[in-house]
């Protein structure tokens, strides 16, 4: 829906092996795409090797509430009320159950700061939006 907009090209990737050469961007980015993605660790890796030194990554995805009663609140809404909404007005509820499985599934926080390490980014940061049910975790590619 935006082909039209100048100097925008779309391409149809796979995360794991991306079209790009070596250090062909200055930023990287991907929202509540990662943890659909068969091996979000080498994603990150790959992100990482098309991004030019002193590039920036930016991951925003769903992610688990540190608070313990809003966590609490957090898994009674994903487990009952979704669900039964869902059903009610969606023509494809089970699109719903799996992506309420896949944000249980997915690590937290601190966790995905460490995939984000490990696959060689540096300055890993994250900050939390919407009580933590989102979390925005950003790295800098070091420099040779």
């Amino acid at each position: 829906r935006h082909g039209h907009v100048p100097n925008v090209t779309f391409v149809e990737a796979d995360a794991t092996s991306l079209p790009f050469s070596d250090g062909e961007f200055d930023a990287v980015t991907i929202s509540f795409g990662l943890r659909n993605v068969a091996d979000p660790h080498a994603a990150l890796a790959e992100m990482l090797r098309v991004t030019a030194p002193g590039g920036r990554l930016v991951v925003c995805e769903f992610s688990h509430p540190q608070n313990a009663a809003f966590a609490g609140l957090y898994r009674f809404y994903n487990d009952r009320v979704l669900p039964v909404v869902a059903k009610a007005v969606s023509s494809n509820a089970d699109a719903y159950d799996y992506l309420n499985e896949s944000i249980r599934d997915w690590p937290d926080q601190k966790t995905l700061s460490g995939w984000i390490r490990d696959a060689g980014w540096s300055e890993v940061a994250h900050r939390e939006l919407t009580f933590g049910i989102v979390a925005l975790h950003r790295a800098v590619k070091p420099h040779a």
